[in-house]
Parts: C-alpha cells; structure tokens; sequence
C-alpha cells in the first residue's frame, strides 16, 4: 500500500482545487521543506481553492508500478518533496508503518507525496503529512489479486511448498484450511491480502462486526479508492479531485506479467477465491458502489470522452516510445535499467525497449515513463543497499 502526501499504496499529489476537511494531526514542516503543495503559475490560489496536499496509498499487486510511475513524473515535474523508505523500495513491509522508516527522516518533517508499498498505520503516517492530505489508493478484484498473489508471492509463503500437484493454487482453494496457518510465515499473501494491507485483521470471519467497522473507517480516511479494473476512469476522478492536467495520467502499464503464467480462474475458482478472500470481498463491494456514484456524479458521457482522450494519448506515445508497439519478455529486454524486478524462480514479467531514435522531444519522458520502479527510485536517489544486494545474491544463486 502506498501513501502521498499527495495521493498499495498507492498516491496522490498536491494540488489546489477543493479543500479537504482537517481529519489529521497538526504538521510543522522543518525548516527547508514544505508540505504544502506549491500553487502552478495556471493554478491561482482562491479562499475557495486552496492549496492541497495528497497522500496516496496502493495496495500490493494491483497496477501499483504503473500508478508509482505516474507519481514519480508528477513529483519531479512539480519538484515536491517524497517520503523515501529507508535501503528498501518498501516502508519494511509487512510491519505497519513507521516514520522513522522514512529515508532521512527527522522530528518535524512533513511530506508532500508518500506512495512506496506500506502496511497503513494511520496515526503515523498523520504525523508526516498535513492536515489537508488528500488520501487514495487502489483496489483490486480480490479473486484476481488472490491468484497474481499466489503466483507472485508462492515461492516465499512456506505453508504453499507442501501443496501437490501440478495446479497448487486449485488444491489449495479445494480445501484452504487444510493448508494455511494463520501465524505461517508471510501468510498473510493468501488471504484478504487488501484488508491487512489496510493495517487491518486479515483472518477475522467475514461476519465479524470488527470488519464492518473497519471498512467504514477506511471509508472515512480516503478520500479516492480507485478500482484497477477501471484504471483510466480512476486517473480521471483522480484528476478532477486534484486538478491535475490529462498529460498528467499518460502511462504504460508496468510490472505485467506474460499471459502464459496468468492461470485462469474458473466460475468455480473465482467463486472459492472470493469466499476465501471474504473481507476483501466486502472491501471490495463496498468501494465499487463509492467509485460508481462518483462516476455517475461526473457524467457518464463526460467519463467516456475523457477515458477515449487519455486512451488516445496513451496510443500515441506508445508510437513515439516503444521499440515494437508491445512489451517484451524480460530476456529480450536490451537495457538494464528497463529490467523490471522479477519473482522469485522465474521471469514472468515483461517489460520494454526504448525505440531508438526517439523524437528528441519526447525522449526523457519515453525513458522516465518506461523505467521500472526499482530503476527510479535510484535515480530519485533513493537508498535501496538492502533490495539491491537481494538482487545480486539472487543472480549469483540463479533464484
């Protein structure tokens, strides 16, 4: 999950267009930062139109390299100020967060986006942004993030290496009790992974009263869930909330895996995915009503020609970008620094080549729009010691 003082978790940014009520602690920037978001020569601050800072967070696994990217354009262009993690591309997750996991971080300092992967602790993530943070993230269909979670994470959840047969994951959702053990060793990838992710109780029932409650509390904090199964439409609300520009939202979809890896899910298997992943499934319903109400109150039709706008846009970049017109499998990829980072015992994840002679015009935003999340942290100057040298010891043992 992904937090911006700005906008999984996710992200948002500042940005001055409506004024969000003061749900968070008081934040004093330390001196030479600045919370605020800084007012666009286009964008005149009003007493109705203040300056809007967003606090975004994503959820593991559901378009969250691709909605990173896009925060990691808007945060350099506008040159706000990131909360880092600390040697990892992740605020040590699976602990819930803390701030002294920020990347430099001392008393007093305030952000204006926070997006690396988290496991949301409120009362702390409160104490480094402002007041007026605008908070979103994304959410995914629980049955299709169980199974990207079950491929991706499988090698590094021990209760999984006991599974027979060929097929573990429809062995596994056969009988999941069988199998998983609430206190297992990252077992909390196997089940309602969005609702732990929101630093809540993944293996309580689904008809607990705690779970209705939560749900209602997330509803109360974020101010944005977007869904990845209408990712554009998302980017849409995203901009009218933030008054951002369509140029904003152009994106190639990141960290995606080769369809020959992607299994698919039955009637049968999605309906046992969902009732496994129960609460996320509530999550899940809940937010999709949110999101369409919000749909509804745009304008449906104004929805469709902007979605087809940003579609356009989006095609032709990929003309002027992408060697081919298509990802390409990870041994096919010219450049190191467009490998994407790949699960562990394989290389299922596709990535890109940078057309050569690219328009000079459009060149860095080609390269910024097609490197990998790991790849532009360290050129943001992240410190990422611990992840990288994760990485060597991978390559040399070949895993």
């Amino acid at each position: 999950m992904c937090v911006v003082c700005e906008g999984k978790c996710g992200s948002q940014t500042l940005f001055p267009c409506y004024h969000v009520p003061n749900t968070q602690e008081t934040v004093v920037a330390a001196p030479g930062f600045q919370c605020l978001t800084p007012v666009l020569p286009n964008q005149a601050s009003t007493a109705a139109s203040q300056p809007q800072t967003s606090h975004s967070m994503t959820i593991t696994s559901t378009a969250s390299s691709t909605f990173l990217n896009i925060l990691f354009r808007f945060g350099e262009k506008h040159k706000l100020k990131f909360a880092f993690p600390n040697s990892r591309n992740d605020f040590f997750y699976p602990s819930p967060f803390q701030r002294t996991y920020i990347q430099g971080y001392k008393s007093g300092m305030c952000f204006n986006i926070m997006c690396n992967h988290m496991r949301f602790n409120a009362p702390e993530v409160a104490k480094v942004l402002p007041r007026d943070t605008f908070y979103s993230t994304i959410l995914r269909d629980p049955a299709e993030l169980f199974e990207s979670s079950f491929h991706y994470y499988g090698h590094v959840v021990p209760l999984t290496w006991s599974i027979p047969g060929e097929d573990k994951m429809a062995e596994f959702l056969r009988d999941p009790k069988q199998y998983f053990s609430p206190g297992g060793f990252n077992s909390f990838f196997l089940k309602n992974m969005m609702f732990f992710d929101f630093g809540q109780d993944n293996t309580l029932d689904t008809d607990d009263p705690r779970v209705e409650g939560s749900i209602m509390v997330i509803a109360e904090r974020f101010h944005l869930v977007m869904l990845m199964g209408h990712f554009e439409e998302s980017l849409i609300l995203l901009k009218d909330a933030l008054c951002w520009e369509m140029d904003d939202l152009v994106f190639f979809k990141l960290n995606s895996r080769k369809e020959s890896t992607v299994s698919k899910l039955t009637p049968e298997l999605r309906a046992k995915a969902l009732q496994w992943n129960g609460i996320d499934w509530k999550l899940y319903k809940h937010f999709n009503l949110t999101f369409w109400k919000k749909v509804e109150a745009y304008g449906r039709k104004r929805m469709a020609d902007d979605v087809a706008e940003l579609r356009r846009r989006n095609a032709e970049l990929v003309e002027i970008c992408i060697e081919g017109g298509h990802s390409v499998e990870a041994g096919s990829i010219h450049e190191a620094a467009m490998q994407p980072w790949q699960p562990i015992g394989e290389k299922s994840i596709v990535g890109y080549n940078l057309k050569e002679n690219v328009d000079k015009a459009y060149e860095e935003l080609c390269r910024k729009m097609l490197t990998p999340e790991i790849q532009y942290l360290t050129d943001l100057g992240v410190n990422l010691w611990v992840t990288k040298l994760w990485g060597h010891v991978r390559n040399i043992i070949n895993w």
